[in-house]
């Protein structure tokens, strides 16, 4: 009977030759936060200054917006426009928008999760009182999932948010589409979206119109013109708006240092930061961070 050879390397060698396992092939990646829809009402909303909701701004999940009284303009990526009452107005994540309150808006606007929504914004006029109702009821129960201290509440919410999806898709294709829109002016709604779009995306640079506007292919003069047709805001508004919100965020939520917020939110130099924050709200951006 013959015998296996063993060969014994020395400890180098073994070394050598063992496979090498790294420890971030055994580790098991960390899960994504799950997003769980969460309403919050206008009136809350705008109690923390004009700023919030009136600002250029943008969230990383979707939004819908539900009007339930009163009336104001909303700003949606440059195109401006009325809302009135029983106005539902869906933003995808990444819309730059902003809008008017007054004391007799009310409404709720409902963080979604990135479920099955639509890929562009949608402006739903509600003239049925049923409409009204099944909307708010949505919402009303999203909320009370919300502020309850019930079990798998995280899983009602995701449910609730499932069921007011669909009925989003179904009310959207129940209304017929009654824009007629000017050629010139939808022309014009192109050029000021894609404008929009680029500020979103690079207005933490220290960039100006003119750099938009090459990226575009126009003269800076069109580009200004044409977002005062869409919006009725010239491109330099509608980029400091953008600005001036990141740094009112920043201001307070957060507890960064101001010359930080001033590269954070796309300015060239902290000095030039604090001019133009006095210059639009009245105050340096430290008295802001200070002021109830």
């Amino acid at each position: 009977m013959s015998l296996q050879r063993l060969t014994l390397l020395p400890m180098a060698e073994a070394k050598r030759a063992a496979p090498r396992i790294h420890l971030s092939k055994l580790a098991k990646p960390l899960p994504k936060p799950v997003q769980i829809a969460d309403v919050t009402s206008i009136t809350r909303m705008a109690q923390g200054g004009r700023w919030r909701t009136e600002a250029m701004r943008s969230y990383d999940r979707p939004v819908l917006i539900w009007f339930t009284r009163g009336q104001g303009r909303i700003t949606i990526s440059g195109r401006s426009g009325g809302y009135g009452a029983h106005s539902a107005i869906f933003l995808p994540a990444g819309t730059m928008h902003g809008f008017t309150v007054n004391p007799a808006v009310l409404g709720s606007v409902v963080r979604l999760s990135d479920g099955d929504w639509p890929q562009e914004p949608v402006h739903l006029r509600l003239r049925e009182v049923r409409l009204h109702r099944e909307l708010t009821g949505m919402i009303d129960a999203i909320e009370r999932e919300q502020t309850s201290d019930a079990s798998d509440k995280d899983r009602a919410i995701a449910h609730h948010e499932g069921l007011l999806s669909i009925w989003f898709d179904r009310t959207r294709a129940s209304l017929s589409d009654t824009d007629h829109t000017d050629p010139a002016l939808v022309t014009a709604l192109k050029l000021t979206e894609a404008f929009t779009a680029l500020v979103e995306r690079d207005f933490c640079r220290p960039l100006g119109v003119q750099h938009y506007a090459a990226q575009l292919g126009v003269t800076p003069t069109h580009l200004t013109r044409t977002c005062r047709k869409a919006s009725g805001r010239a491109a330099l508004d509608i980029l400091s708006d953008r600005r001036h919100f990141e740094a009112c965020r920043l201001l307070k939520d957060t507890d960064l240092a101001v010359s930080k917020i001033a590269r954070q939110s796309g300015f060239a130099s902290p000095a030039y930061f604090t001019r133009a924050f006095r210059s639009k709200s009245g105050l340096s951006p430290t008295e802001f961070r200070l002021a109830r």
